[in-house]
């Protein structure tokens, strides 16, 4: 079937004009109801809608292709728009859409849909093709446009295939996108136009939503000297055991395809090991590895993320209640559970955001190491989440000797002991220990007999995987940042006696931001709340509120606050108004973080951290730190231990408050549109 067949001209609008995704879809379907292929043209439109709710199918370049597959289909369609002076549609690149062609494919087998969408990828890959439809001046000239490039590519198919039997190949390849949608098909398009370009063969496999199309054979495998695997889902790796792998993400195959063709021309790769292991002969650049790591990370992000925004928002409609129920300002540490119904809320969303780590822990070990990994994953992010037993109510508190006196002192914290709460950072390491454990594991016990194939996964792996991952986080990753909680906390309290009160603001701030909920995040919290506590003391014992000892305490807990608020809002900023720096479901969090920053929730912060700490973290930080010094210097005071907009009845100089909350926040959405990459989705 031909575009062309598709694509009636009663169905094509050159001189569109929208007012953005909403208004220019429900044209394309408009267009589409013309062809007359459409039975139940409303509930085409809602599945066309509903496509687009499972992400963009704006891929970028200015092109966008919305599709839907429906009963309400009579027989395969294809309508077309262009919109000469672009229209906001939320793609991947942040770019307006100047052309979009929209699919209708019946429910049925053969997957029309796919096959179309697959061509007219490819063909949209060519800057010139899309350039002519754009500029076509008549509906006749369009068409003839498609029918020659797609006559073209048909020629050179065909030629491809008459070929293939003859032909070994010298680089193979496999693309995949989590949608399975264009970035597939774009990305086979990229390299087979470049390895013609050098003179290469290449044979691509396709691993779209229409599952694997040009399978790469056993034979074929063998032969072939290098395979570039540029893919964000999983992919079949065992059948490379032992060839040369070039592993990039999908985004890569598209914009970097040159450079992927010519490491493979030059055997630039590292031999891949279906063990997980790499050989070291190789000193070629090591993306695959990098990719990876990538990969893990992700798959424990995007399963983090609805715990986050759900149990967040919860946690902020807690503290709205309280306001609205007049306990902004008396409900003091209990604020957010003063009333049953917000006592409810602030319960089960704080239950949520309390699975978070374990959950991120789980997936990243889930994704190294399979099913397996999953218990100890989550294993290890519980213990990170919730840090070392507390030393009470046990019949050997003071009694142990020898190795259980090591355990007692190294594995569990005493009453005074400090923080062994390690957050999300504690959660990502967990994560990769427990999926490299398991990894590990199933190499130590690979040569049981297969008898016992049924008992490893089940009884040896989570057995032993938990014991170990239970000694490395509470003998020495959860004691470490014990060391650090009290380091920190004595070196904010020589800063406080000091009097150094806007280096203090500063780096309180900063603190809220480092690990958003880990344990310099809790140290800046607990300072704050210990200098209430002084301040408390110091007005019990007749001095008054306004001296500036009792000041200083409460200028303090304001900085604490107001840097905690600063990481959501500045990156939805950054979201808003650097979008391309940004995936699509990230840029669609931009009200959640909003919520979540308003409302003291810096856990908002915290999937975009995980995702790229390198870049993220260094933002969140200055910006916090500027907001916290900014406080500090214009004497905002906070007399209670919470915060967000709720509580700033109690703020002292409320609007400079506001004035360093919004300056923080737009330093950190700058800073991060200047050194944050941008996004491939």
């Amino acid at each position: 079937m031909r575009i062309k067949d598709l694509l009636a001209s009663e169905c094509i609008e050159l001189h569109g004009k929208a007012s953005g995704k909403e208004d220019v879809l429900n044209q394309m379907v408009d267009l589409m109801k013309k062809s007359g292929k459409i039975s139940d043209i409303e509930a085409y439109r809602k599945g066309v809608f509903a496509r687009e709710e499972e992400g963009t199918t704006g891929i970028g370049e200015g092109i966008a292709i919305p599709h839907c597959k429906s009963s309400a289909v009579k027989s395969p369609g294809l309508a077309a728009m262009v919109v000469p002076d672009g229209v906001e549609f939320q793609s991947l690149d942040g770019a307006p859409v100047k052309i979009l062609f929209l699919i209708a494919a019946p429910n049925s087998k053969e997957n029309v849909h796919l096959d179309v969408l697959s061509k007219l990828s490819a063909l949209l890959m060519d800057e010139n093709f899309t350039e002519s439809l754009i500029h076509a001046s008549s509906v006749k000239e369009f068409l003839s446009i498609i029918d020659h490039a797609e006559r073209t590519r048909d020629a050179a198919e065909s030629a491809k295939q008459n070929k293939k039997s003859k032909e070994t190949y010298r680089i193979l390849a496999v693309t995949g996108c989590p949608t399975g949608i264009a970035h597939t098909y774009m990305a086979a398009e990229a390299l087979e136009k470049q390895a013609a370009e050098f003179d290469v063969t290449i044979k691509v496999e396709t691993r779209g939503s229409g599952g694997a199309k040009n399978v790469l054979t056993s034979a074929e495998i063998a032969a072939a000297e290098v395979i570039i695997v540029a893919a964000d889902t999983k992919v079949p790796m065992e059948r490379f055991n032992g060839k040369k792998v070039i592993e990039c993400k999908v985004a890569d195959g598209i914009n970097k395809a040159d450079k992927l063709i010519q490491r493979a021309i030059r055997g630039e790769a590292s031999v891949y090991r279906a063990s997980g292991e790499r050989d070291e002969e190789d000193s070629g650049e090591r993306s695959g590895a990098g990719h990876m790591v990538y990969t893990h990370l992700m798959s424990g992000v995007s399963h983090m993320l609805p715990f986050v925004i759900g149990g967040g928002i919860m946690v902020a409609l807690a503290f709205l209640i309280d306001t609205l129920m007049g306990y902004g300002t008396t409900g003091g540490g209990d604020f957010g559970s003063c009333t049953p119904l917000s006592a409810f809320f602030k319960y089960g969303g704080g239950l949520a955001m309390g699975l978070m780590v374990p959950v991120l822990a789980g997936y990243i070990a889930y994704s190294i190491a399979d099913r397996p990994g999953l218990a100890v994953g989550f294993t290890g992010g519980l213990l990170a989440a919730s840090g070392n037993a507390l030393v009470t109510g046990y019949a050997w508190e003071e009694g142990s000797t020898g190795f259980q006196k090591f355990i007692a002192d190294f594995a569990f914290q005493g009453a005074q002991g400090g923080s062994t709460v390690s957050g999300f950072l504690g959660g990502i390491v967990a994560g990769f220990l427990a999926g490299y454990i398991i990894l590990l594991l199933k190499k130590v016990f690979s040569g049981l007999p297969a008898s016992l194939d049924g008992i490893k996964p089940t009884l040896i792996y989570p057995l032993l995987g938990i014991i170990l991952i239970c000694i490395l986080m509470c003998f020495i990753f959860n004691p470490l940042i014990g060391l650090v909680n009290i380091g920190l906390s004595n070196m904010l309290t020589a800063i406080a006696d000091a009097g150094f009160i806007m280096v203090l603001g500063l780096l309180l701030g900063a603190m809220m931001a480092i690990d958003m909920g880990g344990p310099i995040n809790k140290a800046a919290y607990v300072f704050g709340t210990g200098v209430l506590a002084t301040a408390s003391q110091l007005m019990a014992d007749g001095v008054s509120s306004s001296d500036p000892a009792v000041q200083a305490c409460y200028i303090a807990m304001a900085s604490i606050m107001v840097g905690g608020m600063v990481p959501p809002v500045g990156i939805a900023l950054a979201c808003q108004f650097f979008p391309r720096k940004f995936s699509l479901a990230e840029r669609d969090s931009r009200l959640s973080n909003l919520v979540m920053g308003s409302s003291f929730i810096t856990e908002g912060a915290i999937p975009f951290a995980a995702a790229d700490p390198l870049h993220v973290i260094p933002c969140t930080m200055v910006g916090a730190g500027v907001a916290g010094f900014l406080s500090a210097m214009f004497g905002c005071t906070l007399m209670a231990p919470h915060g967000g907009v709720f509580v700033f009845a109690t703020v002292g100089n409320p609007l400079l408050y506001i004035v360093s909350w919004l300056v923080g926040s737009a330093i950190t959405a700058i800073m991060l549109g200047i050194i944050k990459r941008d996004a491939h989705a």
